[in-house]
């Protein structure tokens, strides 16, 4: 699906590359039916999905790079079109909107704010949903690979500190399945969210009242997401209630 979502874009330019991590399954079997219709593709052990997506990055040509995993795809066949229509030139990040899909059948739709104060704490945005300039993210090193979750806020974060310029969209351009090791929904993958994204804040600060302000952060924000949590829980254990968008 996810192949097929880029291979039946009405948009012409464009080229698609496959980093595949040495699958053992069928997954080459499946790039190879497709080889033909792909700038480049490689399978390969690496280092995470980092390492591989920063192999994308070294093989492509284009202005603009797109990071779709295995269990994502464009939302239609033309918003690649659409998306190109409302870009122009000065801007280094586009930022579009995601849709998750859960495996309950639930939909929600992704944050979608540009470059500002709120990244110094936050993403904001899904990666799926980001256009960012092929020259800024190669300048700036690509993502870190010793990160295994927050390697794209890791990388959205330096891109605000080099003082990037982003533009926002409502646009919904990708669906992202909620499966991945971002997704989970359990407090263990929670606050191993949460602390690598501590790390990226203490490898990233520029500054000696930004330290302080990290850290009056952390002590505050890990006891409210974990109240947050249990309320969640309670609400599905207890109250059952269908609506709980509003507490996550």
């Amino acid at each position: 699906h996810t192949i097929e979502s880029v291979l039946n874009q009405s948009y012409t330019n464009k080229e698609h590359i496959i980093i595949d991590g040495g699958s053992s399954d069928k997954t080459v079997d499946i790039i190879k039916n497709y080889d033909s219709d792909l700038v480049y593709w490689i399978s390969e052990p690496d280092q995470g999905i980092a390492d591989a997506m920063n192999k994308g990055i070294a093989k492509a040509s284009g202005d603009y790079l797109l990071f779709l995993n295995s269990d994502d795809y464009l939302v239609d066949d033309h918003v690649l079109g659409r998306a190109s229509e409302v870009m122009q030139d000065g801007i280094d990040i586009y930022i579009f909107r995601v849709k998750f899909l859960y495996p309950d059948g639930r939909e929600m739709t992704s944050l979608n704010h540009g470059l500002g104060m709120l990244t110094n704490f936050k993403m904001g945005s899904c990666h799926q949903g980001q256009l960012i300039s092929t020259r800024l993210a190669s300048k700036l090193g690509g993502f870190d690979v010793s990160l295994r979750i927050n390697f794209d806020y890791d990388l959205l974060l330096r891109t605000y500190r080099y003082g990037a310029k982003s533009e926002t969209n409502e646009m919904i351009l990708s669906v992202m399945r909620q499966v991945g090791i971002s997704s989970r929904r359990d407090w263990v993958g929670f606050k191993n969210r949460y602390d690598e994204e501590k790390l990226v804040h203490n490898k990233n600060v520029d500054s000696m009242l930004m330290k302080i302000i990290y850290k009056i952060y952390w002590f505050l924000y890990i006891p409210y997401r974990y109240f947050r949590y249990c309320l969640i829980m309670i609400n599905k254990k207890y109250l059952k209630t269908k609506d709980i968008k509003a507490l996550q």
